[in-house]
Parts: structure tokens; C-alpha cells; sequence
């Protein structure tokens, strides 16, 4: 390190946050426990065929009865912050607002345990496991289910935000409407019409914005209010600038055939209108709106929460036109064939930010693996300690930039239920034995254990 020049030593911003990040449904288990009612995922389980080997999150890693032992393998980790959903269906058991005492009960318990381990929570709100009861009436369909979802953030900021400061409204609006509204491979397992799909994200959106003014408004604790997206990223293909500017458009482009896209999601939230692209490419199937709808959408956030994992090469064709340039043979590839391109840290950040001009949070990063436990005990996982090293390295670049990105989420604490994927898919710090119950920490966790107590000066 002292023969490093300045320009070689890796130094995050001091106020800089790491931490990890799961979800409720993915780690909790307890799925028919203390009066939680179903969500479309449990239900979505029970088809044969839609989940791989027919698994469930039953059971999953039961941090719902193993939290405490979880909390303080974070704290082993010196863990700064840790991003946890909650379980809408855990906290309002019904349309007419019933709430259940045990639900809150154990996020009171969770809160209170991360505090005294010196871990600060940050909330996610929603994390795909609408409740069923919300899905029988039309689910994001429905208009009512705006309110439906404000009532539910209520119960939670009144009962939580005297301890908790960082909230998020909702994660991948993208992935549950696109996979789980046009694709089907997700729950709720709906094929819905184009026009169906951007009207259940319009309501999407004014549910998130009414819950960003519940948050502000009623908040016991100055909040920091923000949501976390999808960031889809387009990278350049080669340093020229044309390239690099076919990459911002390409990033900043909609697809007039789904939902897959940044800015139909992020513009009305931070610019207060849909893209003129949008709206063009979707042409009749676009929703009816109004501006008091987007002055609720556009409700202030303090930051823009980003998911990246990859990144898509593209090469400018003239025109600002633009086109995907081809993968390299034996590329690199996580488990679930992502490619690694770390420049994705790079660029996402750097093209929202210059869009939007808000703080950026990276609210998940990280790779799936084949994982186990060696004979001697350990953990290895060296594809993954590189996987994040190079990943670090670009938002680290990124930063000094000039991009203000404030955060960094390493997804996944542990291994969890990978949605459609089971639990073949392994993205933790920590190795979970389904059968037992049992956690290890990885060679990623001591790693980044590292990363953490320096402030990313191991990284150079």
C-alpha cells in the first residue's frame, strides 16, 4: 500500500453506507405462522412445474425464527446496514385494513436487534409477495389497491419509524410486472394484454408515490426516502464517444413490446411526465392519466436505488441509432449465464445520475454461484470475491467521476429462494443448508468483511 501513488489507493466517501440487502419471502419462512396470510407467491408455489423441483419458501432459511442468530453473524461482519423487506401479507390480513399484532411484533424484535448490533435497517416496503387477498380483487389492476397499499405503509412507518430512517418504496417494478405479468415465468402467473400490464404500472407508480408522502409526512425520525429499480444498462462497446453515447440512449430506451425499461418507471417519478419515447413506442396501450397522477408519482425522493448485475455491449450505428455488438466467445458467466461486465457499475450509475440528477444507491450487486461447504469446513468462493472486486473497482471509478452515489448492497446476505429458480441458485455472503438450517459464513464474507472495515482501501 505505501508504494501505491494516491491515484491507486481506493478510498470510498467517508458517510459512504455498505451493507447487504434480502427479502421477506426469499428468507423468512413461516409462511402460514402467527396469522400471516398467503401472497401470490405462496400460491404461485402450489403450481406444479411453475418453481424448479417444485420448491417452496415455506421453510426457506426460517430467519423468521432464527433472526437473532442471523443479526449476529452481521454483526461478526461488522455489517453497516442491512436492507430487509416486509411482508405485507405478515402485517394487514385483509382489504378492510385488519392488522396482525404478531407481524409487527417480529420486525419490532428485528429492529431492535440490528440496533444493538449496530446494524442501521434500511425498509423495503414491498418485495413481490403482494398479498392474495389484494390479487383476488384484481391486484395492481385494481385502482384500489393504491390505497390499499398506502394503509399498509401506515401501520408500518407508525409502528417502526422512531428506530428506522432509511426507507424504499417498492424493488424491480420491472421484473414483478414483466415476469409476472407478461412473461408468466413469476407470480402472480398473470398473461396480461400491453395496455393490462402499463395500467397495473401506472397504479404501481401512485402507489409508490403515496407511500413516499406517507413516509415524509408521518415519520417519527427524519426519513430518507428512496426506490429501487431495475437499472438496466447498456454499456459502449469501445471508448469512442459515439459508442458511449449510443449506450446512454440504448440505456435510456423502451421497448414498445413489454415493460422492460428504466425510463418509464424512473421519468414520471423524478421528471414528472412519461417519456415521449414511451409513449410513442406504446401508442394506444398507454394508460389514462392526469397531472394531479403525476404530481403524487413525483412526490420528492432523496435517492435513485439502482439493482445492476450486467451490463449489454452496444456499438453506435450512425443516426443515433445503436446495436447490441456481439458477447465473446467463453465470456465469462455467472450460474444464471449473466455475463460479468463489470463496467456495469460503471455506466448505470453514471447515465441515471446524469438523467435524473439524484443520489444514487446501489441496492443490489452480486453473482450467483455454485457454493458449498468443502471438507475442511470453509466456504470457497473465489469466482465471487473477484466478481465483487471488479464490480467495487468500477463504482469506485464512478465515484470519482463525480457521480454521488451514497450506498452499496451486496445481494445476498445468505442463500435464499430464488423465486422461479428454487433454491439452485446460491447469490449469499453466507452458505444456508436447507436440510439443517445451518449458516457458513463464505471466503466472500470475510472478504468483504474487509472491504467494509476499510472503506474499500483493500480493494487496491
Amino acid at each position: 500500500m505505501l508504494n501505491k501513488t494516491l491515484q491507486e489507493i481506493v478510498a470510498f466517501p467517508v458517510e459512504f453506507v455498505w451493507g447487504a440487502a434480502t427479502s421477506a419471502y426469499q428468507i423468512e419462512g413461516a409462511c402460514a405462522e402467527e396469522g400471516r396470510t398467503p401472497s401470490v407467491w405462496d400460491t404461485f408455489c402450489l403450481r406444479k412445474g411453475a418453481i424448479q423441483n417444485n420448491d417452496s419458501a415455506d421453510v426457506a432459511c426460517d430467519h423468521y425464527h432464527r433472526f437473532r442468530e442471523d443479526v449476529q453473524l452481521m454483526r461478526k461482519l461488522t455489517l453497516p446496514a442491512y436492507r430487509f423487506s416486509v411482508a405485507w401479507p405478515r402485517i394487514i390480513l385483509d382489504d378492510s385494513g385488519r392488522v396482525n399484532e404478531a407481524g409487527l411484533n417480529f420486525y419490532d424484535a428485528l429492529v431492535d436487534e440490528l440496533l444493538a448490533a449496530d446494524v442501521q435497517p434500511w425498509i423495503t416496503l414491498f418485495h413481490w409477495d403482494l398479498p392474495q387477498y389484494v390479487e383476488d380483487q384484481g391486484g395492481w389492476l385494481n385502482p384500489r389497491c393504491v390505497q390499499w397499499f398506502a394503509a399498509y405503509t401506515q401501520v408500518v412507518v407508525q409502528r417502526l419509524s422512531d428506530r428506522v430512517r432509511h426507507w424504499i418504496t417498492l424493488n424491480e417494478p420491472q421484473c414483478f410486472l414483466h415476469f409476472g405479468h407478461g412473461l408468466c415465468t413469476h407470480a402472480p402467473g398473470n398473461e396480461l394484454s400491453l395496455s393490462e400490464q402499463l395500467t397495473a404500472a401506472h397504479h404501481v407508480l401512485l402507489a409508490h408515490g403515496r407511500a413516499t408522502s406517507i413516509i415524509r409526512e408521518t415519520a417519527k425520525s427524519t426519513p430518507r426516502i428512496g426506490w429501487a429499480t431495475v437499472g438496466h444498462t447498456m454499456s459502449p462497446a469501445s471508448t469512442d464517444d459515439l459508442d458511449i453515447e449510443a449506450a446512454r440512449v440504448a440505456t435510456m430506451s423502451v421497448n414498445k413490446s413489454n415493460l422492460w425499461n428504466n425510463t418509464w418507471y424512473s421519468d414520471p417519478v423524478f421528471l414528472g411526465h412519461y417519456p415521449e419515447e414511451g409513449l410513442k413506442a406504446y401508442g394506444a396501450a398507454a394508460p389514462q392519466w392526469d397531472s394531479r397522477d403525476m404530481e403524487i408519482i413525483s412526490t420528492p425522493l432523496d435517492f435513485l436505488g439502482l439493482n445492476i448485475y450486467t451490463a449489454t455491449p452496444v456499438r453506435a450505428t450512425g443516426n443515433c441509432e445503436w446495436q447490441e455488438a456481439a458477447i465473446p466467445l467463453g465470456a465469462a458467466r455467472t450460474t444464471l449465464e449473466w455475463t460479468v461486465r463489470e463496467e456495469c457499475l460503471y455506466w448505470g450509475p453514471r447515465f441515471h445520475a446524469e438523467r435524473y440528477s439524484v443520489p444514487i444507491v446501489i441496492t443490489e450487486n452480486g453473482m450467483s454461484n455454485t457454493d458449498w461447504v468443502n471438507l475442511d469446513g470453509r466456504v470457497k468462493d473465489p469466482q465471487r470475491i473477484d466478481y465483487l472486486h471488479r464490480h467495487l473497482l468500477a463504482l469506485h471509478r464512478c465515484i470519482l467521476d463525480g457521480i454521488d452515489i451514497q450506498g452499496y448492497f451486496q445481494w445476498s446476505l445468505m442463500d435464499n429462494f430464488e423465486w422461479a429458480e428454487g433454491f439452485r441458485r446460491r447469490f449469499g455472503l453466507i452458505h444456508v443448508d436447507f436440510e439443517s438450517g445451518k449458516r457458513t459464513l463464505k471466503d466472500s464474507a470475510y472478504w468483504y468483511q474487509q472491504v467494509i472495515q476499510t472503506n474499500g482501501q483493500s480493494l487496491s
